[in-house]
């Protein structure tokens, strides 16, 4: 079972700063998009921000302008800078990696942000 690795969560006060790592390993091959995810009422999980082997971004509504989401393409790595949270960012984090046409689908273990206030 591949799963993805996931780091950099944590506690932080409101208004604070945390950055999610999330590796694929090595013997995954032809990434497409990436991306972190989230609970969300009615949901199981929501999207929080998104990024496509080309650059392209998506985000969720609720976290434009204070989340910024990266990937190194060599190291096979995604990044979440999240600035200014708020509590209600409070969840566990899930990292995800997809292939072409979303032929194959990988999650991590998921990773916990507080944020208290």
């Amino acid at each position: 079972q591949v799963q993805l690795v996931e780091s950099g969560g944590g506690l932080v006060q409101a208004g604070g700063s945390l950055r999610l790592s999330c590796a694929a390993p090595g013997s995954i091959v032809n990434i497409s998009a990436m991306g972190w995810f989230r609970p969300a009422p009615g949901h199981e999980r929501e999207l929080v921000a998104a990024i496509t082997r080309g650059g392209s971004t998506n985000y969720a509504d609720s976290v434009k302008g204070r989340f910024t989401i990266s990937r190194d393409h060599a190291k096979k790595t995604v990044y979440l800078q999240m600035n200014r949270l708020k509590p209600e960012d409070t969840a566990v984090y899930y990292c995800n990696a997809n292939g072409p046409a979303a032929s194959w689908d990988f999650w991590g273990q998921g990773i916990q942000v507080t944020v208290s206030s």
